[in-house]
């Protein structure tokens, strides 16, 4: 998967080194919104920590272990989606997000998440996929649920961002219930 189209000119490209001053000046503007759900937005100092961020992700995509994707619209990074590592031995892998605010409520995360769930089942022959998202974040749940994916657990105080604990919502797709 390296181009997807998604929408209305979005598509979905892997993140390459050339990203990185993008990427990392797409987080640094939503910064403040994003490090409410998101852990990794305060140790994202640099565009040297987007490089790194990115060299992991291309080794994971070398080794058919994940990968991260922007979502663009035209030249400009609205969000990103990937795969954190799989677990290949049973089958199974959580899908990871975010998007900036100008870009909410089109729907772009929703066709982002349906490329990558089906690329997870058709190409990857993955049986489970997992989104966790924090209980607070609402539109983030949105996500998967208008994408039929199924609310399995609610893990008690088991994300903690900024000092905070979060209950973590974890929903689930399974490969057998993926429309073909």
């Amino acid at each position: 998967m390296f181009t997807t189209p998604l929408r209305d000119g979005f598509e979905l490209k892997l993140l390459e080194e050339r990203h990185a001053p993008t990427a990392f000046a797409a987080v640094a503007r939503e910064r403040d919104r994003l490090r409410e759900w998101l852990a990794w937005v305060d140790a994202t100092h640099t565009e040297d920590d987007t490089l790194a961020f990115i060299r992991g992700a291309l080794e994971q995509f070398s080794s058919s272990n994940g990968f991260a994707a922007g979502i663009w619209s035209g030249s400009r990074l609205a969000g990103t989606i990937g795969l954190h590592k799989i677990d290949w031995l049973n089958r199974r892998v959580e899908i990871g997000y975010w998007l900036a605010r100008e870009f909410e409520g089109r729907g772009v995360m929703t066709d982002a998440c349906r490329a990558v769930t089906t690329h997870c089942f058709r190409e990857l022959g993955l049986h489970r996929v997992e989104i966790r998202c924090a209980a607070g974040n609402t539109r983030s749940a949105g996500v998967p649920k208008r994408l039929g994916f199924v609310l399995e657990a609610t893990l008690r105080e088991a994300n903690l961002v900024n000092g905070m604990y979060h209950d973590l919502l974890i929903f689930a797709m399974l490969q057998g219930n993926w429309p073909r």
